[in-house]
């Protein structure tokens, strides 16, 4: 998905001017004009915190139009899972068009060098993972955790957290939060 073209569409949508997400969002003017013509690519917090100007959730915002008609989804082979992660970190979402979403449930991979970004996450939510393979740093607060495969964690995501793999392998999670902030 081109997300500066899909940022762009938004925005005009919601009849906002780059300069008025901008200021909605607390970031740059130059901030959203790089991100729509793809002269970078924001992290996840980055993305989150410009979104949250339009308002429109990570979902929403890489979501592509859904029939209604249809049957409610049950099983989702690893090519219909939504990537809702930015840079290399992939965030694959299961059950992204599943109505009134009250958890979110991600596979997660963090290739090396790989973090969440710079700035520190946070949402009202709860979140808990597990570590398939591989080894990750999380900070949460002040904090730093090493967890290595099979270990797993359990905490608020209200408080500042971030996910960084500074190892040489990739690293994979299992993770869910609830309520779904995606």
């Amino acid at each position: 998905m081109d997300v500066g073209a899909r940022l762009k569409t938004v925005r005009m949508l919601n009849n906002l001017s780059q300069r008025e997400l901008a200021k909605k969002a607390g970031v740059t003017n130059s901030t959203i004009s790089m991100i729509e013509k793809n002269s970078v690519s924001p992290s996840i917090s980055s993305l989150k915190k410009v979104l949250n100007g339009i308002p429109i959730s990570l979902v929403d915002f890489f979501a592509e139009e859904e029939e209604s008609d249809h049957a409610q989804q049950v099983v989702y082979s690893p090519e219909e899972l939504m990537n809702i992660g930015t840079g290399d970190v992939c965030m694959a979402l299961v059950g992204k068009a599943f109505p009134n979403r009250q958890m979110t449930f991600l596979a997660e991979s963090y290739p090396p060098e790989a973090d969440t970004g710079t700035e520190m996450l946070e949402n009202d939510a709860e979140e808990a993972g597990y570590i398939v393979e591989g080894k990750i740093e999380l900070t949460v607060g002040d904090e730093v955790f090493i967890l290595k495969a099979n270990d797993s964690y359990y905490f608020d995501n209200n408080k500042p957290h971030r996910f960084r793999n500074p190892y040489k392998k990739v690293c994979k999670i299992i993770s869910a939060t609830t309520p779904a902030n995606f």
